[in-house]
């Protein structure tokens, strides 16, 4: 099970590292929107992930894989700290403030939806 985890680590980080390099060039603004795209997007799909595990539609290797590896490479909470500090380094205090606010409100939203809508 540590390989399958660590496979989907991978994958993740991988997904993550495109994903947010894409956003980043597409919207050019002192706001970190690449982690925070990918924080709502993971949160998102983590909830529905979540939902069909616990529904006993998705193995637990298949949990493993998705939900611990692919998404835990793919979120990114360590990130999220570092440029919060980076922006309050900077006295960008309404940036920083306002990442911070909305990247938890709508992260956990985004959970919350992925594990009901499709119930």
């Amino acid at each position: 099970m540590i390989v399958i985890v660590g496979i989907g680590g991978g994958i993740g980080a991988i997904f993550r590292y495109a994903l947010g390099n894409f956003v980043n060039k597409k919207v050019k603004t002192n706001f970190p929107f690449g982690t925070f795209v990918i924080n709502i997007l993971g949160s998102f799909i983590l909830g529905f992930i979540n939902h069909l595990y616990l529904d006993k539609s998705l193995s637990t290797t298949m949990w493993l894989f998705i939900g611990v590896g692919i998404l835990g490479g793919f979120t990114t909470f360590s990130t999220f700290g570092y440029e919060s500090i980076q922006l309050l380094v900077a006295k960008k205090y309404k940036t920083a403030l306002s990442y911070i606010i909305l990247s938890t409100i709508i992260s956990i939203c985004s959970a919350y939806i992925g594990f009901h809508i499709f119930r």
